[in-house]
């Protein structure tokens, strides 16, 4: 069972092809790679916020899902959805839920689990690939002509302990999408598998 919840909603309007203003973000190096980051206040202290609870709903083993929905402010439409479906894993390495298979343990076939252990080099590859396959994603993705806001659900266990400051949410799916599937990354606590789904450019009001 699952719990949707979201992040009281924070609204950001368009400049240019943007969501944010380009002079509000500030060029820094992460995983290896040049990226924007938000000096934005509000929207910082925002986001430190959500982060912060995340960390502690990841470290329950309490999320399934995050979401990142934008939609038109007028609208209401749901025009692009971000999903990052996290699988937990065990300290090992191993999946939670698999198990090991019984036949392969009487065979002496069990993988060394330290072995199975990725170092923090190669968690930081993996991130950095993701990152740069979002990054190139403005290639196919339709542009946004109009004022947006946008919503961040997490999708958690019926037992995560939820703030006040947060409330329920609907799944803001879109009609008639096309979807993209991203890159999977493996922390060997935690595998995230992303997609992005986006509202078919024939059915945008051009």
């Amino acid at each position: 069972m699952q719990c949707l919840i979201r992040a009281k909603k924070l609204l950001i309007h368009l400049v240019s092809l943007g969501i944010y203003p380009p002079e509000t973000f500030k060029r820094e190096s992460k995983y290896g790679l040049t990226v924007l980051t938000s000096t934005d206040e509000g929207l910082t202290k925002y986001l430190d916020q959500i982060m912060d609870q995340m960390s502690t709903w990841l470290l329950e083993g309490q999320v399934q899902r995050l979401v990142i929905a934008i939609s038109g402010i007028e609208t209401n439409e749901t025009l692009e959805r971000w999903q990052f479906q996290v699988t937990v894993e065990d300290k090992e390495g191993e999946s939670a839920v698999s198990g090991v298979d019984e036949n392969n343990a009487a065979a002496g076939n069990v993988v060394d689990k330290a072995k199975v252990r990725k170092s923090i080099k190669e968690i930081h590859n993996d991130i950095q690939a993701i990152i740069r396959q979002i990054t190139a994603s403005v290639t196919f993705l339709p542009l946004l002509n109009e004022p947006c806001s946008f919503d961040l659900l997490v999708y958690t266990n019926l037992e995560a302990i939820v703030p006040k400051k947060w409330e329920e949410s609907d799944p803001r799916y879109i009609i008639n999408s096309q979807e993209v599937k991203l890159r999977s990354f493996s922390t060997s606590v935690h595998k995230v598998d992303s997609l992005v789904t986006y509202k078919e450019t024939d059915e945008w009001d051009l």
